[in-house]
């Protein structure tokens, strides 16, 4: 396959950095257009980061791997940038992933949440540096690709005037804290543990912005993924509150930005299947629609709710794929 053969720079990038020896292997894609090999000579191993301009921009990755080694977390140190071609070396942080460690043995989930919980709270100690910030604009551009993609491909076309009217109402809740370091993908499969310690290493940050705190929160404990139970949720909203004395208003921008990221990202899963290809990702949907659903149930967003309940039918909720060739019936319960 085309995607698991290193870019034709690759060679002359390593050689000229002390690699040329190495072997290379694919190591992993993402939704992106970004690709990842490692890079193995001996004993010492990398990994090769395609980042290929125009699709990608590598310096925004570089830039926050820099800013979070400098404030103690880690990040893949940066080896080597060639940065016209898009190819980055980076440390090698393993292979040991929270997701798998956590669904091989369920009794470290509470114990490895609360160390990512602990990171966040850490994180948002920081003060911001840097980057763009997490607005009105940027929210409603991601609820959009739910009425620009997921409703084209199950059959349906929705009113994006009505729909962003709905949003603006809420949104105010989502923009009502100082804001810190947003990562914006902190997840379980982003999360590598590191060395005995099992110190936690973080990966794919390079669209940071400066935003709620809440929101990383969501993206860790409504995992698009993996399933968390909601005692895990639960248990790591209380950990997370204890530690930062947020209140009641935290809660409600946790449930909009909930709801708002699980609405861009069926949009966002939609578009993998119908324009790059990537069917697996439809099938994430229902899972997502599930938290979505338990978003849309909290007081806070009840004019969302109203709009999605008069304007997607829960026939139409879950697997894009299935419900556009009806094989399956398919519902976010």
């Amino acid at each position: 396959m085309a995607d698991m053969i290193p870019p034709a720079g690759a060679a002359a990038f390593l050689a000229a950095h002390g690699w040329g020896d190495a072997a290379v292997a694919p190591l992993a894609g993402d939704a992106s257009f970004r690709r990842y090999f490692r890079v193995t000579d001996g004993r010492r191993s990398a990994v090769l980061m395609d980042a290929p301009p125009p699709h990608e921009d590598s310096a925004p990755f570089v830039a926050m791997a820099r800013w979070l080694d400098a404030r103690g977390f880690l990040a893949p140190a940066i080896l080597a940038l060639d940065a016209a071609q898009g190819l980055v070396l980076l440390a090698d942080l393993g292979d040991v992933r929270l997701r798998e460690t956590v669904d091989a043995d369920p009794s470290v989930e509470q114990a490895l949440y609360a160390d990512a919980v602990d990171l966040l709270v850490e994180l948002a100690r920081h003060p911001v540096e840097g980057l763009e910030p997490y607005d009105r604009a940027v929210l409603h551009r991601e609820v959009a690709l739910l009425p620009e993609w997921y409703g084209p491909a199950v059959g349906l076309a929705l009113d994006a005037d009505s729909y962003h009217a709905a949003w603006d109402a809420v949104f105010d809740h989502a923009l009502a804290a100082e804001p810190v370091t947003v990562l914006r993908d902190y997840h379980a499969e982003n999360l590598m543990l590191v060395g005995s310690a099992r110190r936690l290493g973080l990966l794919d940050f390079q669209d940071a912005l400066a935003g709620h705190p809440a929101y990383d929160l969501v993206s860790l404990l409504q995992d698009a993924r993996r399933d968390v139970p909601p005692s895990v949720e639960a248990a790591m909203l209380d950990r997370y509150r204890a530690a930062t004395g947020a209140g009641e208003a935290f809660m409600a921008a946790y449930h909009v930005l909930g709801a708002q990221r699980n609405a861009k990202i069926v949009g966002i899963f939609a578009r993998l299947w119908k324009r790059d290809g990537k069917p697996r990702y439809a099938g994430l949907c229902p899972r997502v629609w599930a938290y979505l659903e338990r978003d849309l149930d909290q007081p806070v967003l009840a004019p969302v709710k109203r709009w999605f309940d008069a304007n997607i039918p829960a026939d139409r909720r879950g697997d894009p794929l299935r419900i556009a060739t009806g094989t399956v019936p398919e519902t976010g319960a």
